[in-house]
């Protein structure tokens, strides 16, 4: 395997075989035998990875929370013996997963509370959360859903799919239906295009969403018949996850532009994580190159307080400087809304930096992204009559 140091970050390489090196292109290019050939066991890792004491005691405890599962090409990405691998800090279950701080919940943003139908999330006026399926093709070990994800948490999932479909039926202000999990393209063509075709064809439904990281973890799931099957239920938008620019393989960018060409729009969304993405060089390499496979960076997330996550938060004030090292610095496509979603189910609040400085009903002040400083009159605003003028502000201050 080419070091990884020795790769440009906006580069767009394979590294298959990799760790496989006896594999034929047609098994490794086959989605089946890359979920089949997951990595699973402590055995696996440790034949492929010189692993921490941190890690190895993580893994051993992984079952009482989250599986751990890697596929064969996500893998690939991994460093050998570097524990502070941006790619294995997100797969490799860690011991310190098995801490829990006094602000971590189980279930973050209040999901079973707005749960009206078995598998079906309904916190927002007009659309929707509908949980598919409980599996992923790996598993993120700040996975907000880990109670119910793999298998191994607490909970399990029992998604009621008739009943949902009533319950859409019924619910005419729903407009928008985001199918997740769990990851929803990990089910055959014939088994997600009967959810979708039985989506359409409830009248006030007007357009789907699919979240998946399948694109990145699996990208050979992403066929032609796949593309070709999705472009029928059109508007049918896909947000995907990446959290690093490694991510973004030759194979990855192919699948992304299968699933564009197909008519389909692509958002990502990432999550801000210590030691992952929470440094202004990796993540304008990360949007940027998103862009080059035509994804518009849509959210970056403040991590969620999921149990045993400590080790991978990082403070509010580093998310807004990092948006505030990328607005104005590189395209604006390109500087995705940092959001935290409010514990407890208060849905996403969009959280940036400080660009308005003053405002009354004459005037606005603001700052650009070089720190100068700019008047905006308030033309448009209707005065009120009899309506007192707000009170002379010394602003030299802002200008000093």
């Amino acid at each position: 395997m080419e070091p990884h140091s020795a790769v440009s970050a906006k580069s767009f390489i394979s590294h298959a075989p990799g760790y496989w090196p006896d594999v034929p292109p047609e098994q490794w290019n086959d989605w089946k035998w890359q979920l089949k050939n997951r990595v699973t066991t402590l055995a696996q890792l440790e034949k492929h990875l010189v692993l921490s004491k941190e890690e190895r005691a993580g893994v051993l405890l992984s079952g009482n929370k989250l599986a751990l599962a890697v596929t064969p090409h996500f893998f690939n990405l991994i460093e050998r013996d570097n524990p502070d691998c941006p790619i294995r800090r997100q797969v490799i279950p860690r011991m310190e997963e098995s801490l829990t701080s006094p602000h971590e919940m189980a279930d973050p943003c209040g999901e079973d509370s707005h749960m009206p139908v078995p598998g079906l999330v309904h916190r927002y006026p007009d659309r929707v959360l509908f949980l598919v399926t409980d599996r992923c093709a790996s598993y993120c070990r700040y996975c907000t859903r880990s109670r119910v994800v793999s298998g191994a948490g607490e909970q399990e999932l029992h998604t009621d799919f008739e009943e949902i479909y009533r319950y859409l039926e019924q619910h005419t202000e729903v407009r928008d239906v985001l199918l997740s999990g769990g990851d929803a393209l990990l089910f055959s063509d014939d088994k997600l295009e009967g959810i979708l075709k039985r989506l359409r064809a409830i009248p006030h439904i007007e357009f789907l969403r699919i979240g998946s990281r399948v694109p990145i973890f699996l990208p050979q799931r992403i066929t032609p018949e796949l593309c070709a099957m999705l472009q029928k239920y059109h508007p049918l938008w896909m947000s995907v996850h990446v959290n690093h620019p490694r991510e973004l393989t030759s194979e990855v960018r192919d699948a992304l532009g299968r699933l564009a060409n197909a008519g389909i729009p692509l958002g990502n969304q990432s999550v801000l994580l210590r030691g992952v993405n929470d440094n202004i060089d990796v993540m304008k390499s990360l949007v940027q190159k998103l862009l080059m496979c035509r994804v518009r960076p849509y959210y970056l997330y403040q991590l969620d307080l999921i149990t045993g996550s400590s080790h991978l938060q990082v403070p509010v004030a580093k998310g807004i400087e990092l948006i505030e090292g990328l607005r104005g610095h590189t395209t604006g496509y390109g500087v995705p809304q940092y959001v935290i979603d409010a514990p407890g189910g208060g849905g996403k609040v969009p959280v940036n930096p400080g660009y308005v400085l003053y405002q009354d009903s004459e005037k606005i002040v603001i700052r650009n992204y070089e720190g100068k400083i700019f008047e905006y009159p308030e033309i448009g605003a209707p005065i009120a009559a009899e309506k007192p003028k707000a009170p002379k502000v010394d602003l030299d201050y802002l200008y000093s």
